[in-house]
């Protein structure tokens, strides 16, 4: 249980970056299962932003290379196999992370939601990072 503990309040932290203004399942989490929901909420929102940066990046790119569009094609095809590197490295972290838990279980799934969002959102930073001025 007290791993549960700092798991709804990371939770709860990271449902506050997921959206001030709208209601989450990370509002006033008081059990394990809002704990649970509100972890699946953040790894869903996590994933759905890192594929916003990855597609702003390639757009990013293809307008920084549009006089080079083989520089441009090259480019990406380099990050397409840099993210399915790191999603296999997300995975594998995460694995280790969560290694104790009973896979299955709700303290599992939601340590292991925490942990798929945490690396998301790390990603996400990286990624708008790349290219800008």
């Amino acid at each position: 249980m007290k791993s549960m503990a700092w798991l709804v309040l990371l939770s709860v932290a990271l449902g506050a970056q997921a959206g001030e203004e709208e209601s989450t399942p990370c509002d006033n989490v008081e059990t394990d299962q809002q704990g649970y929901a509100c972890a699946a909420f953040n790894k869903h929102t996590a994933e759905r932003e890192l594929k916003a940066a990855y597609d702003e990046l390639v757009q990013r790119i293809r307008d920084q290379y549009a006089d080079t569009a083989g520089q441009a094609t090259a480019l990406i095809e380099r990050m397409d196999a840099a993210e399915k590197l790191w999603v296999q490295l997300r995975d594998a972290d995460c694995k280790v992370e969560t290694f104790a838990g009973k896979p299955g279980s709700q303290a599992f799934e939601a340590a292991w939601n925490t942990c798929i969002a945490q690396r998301s959102d790390e990603r996400s930073e990286y990624l708008q990072s790349i290219g800008q001025p």
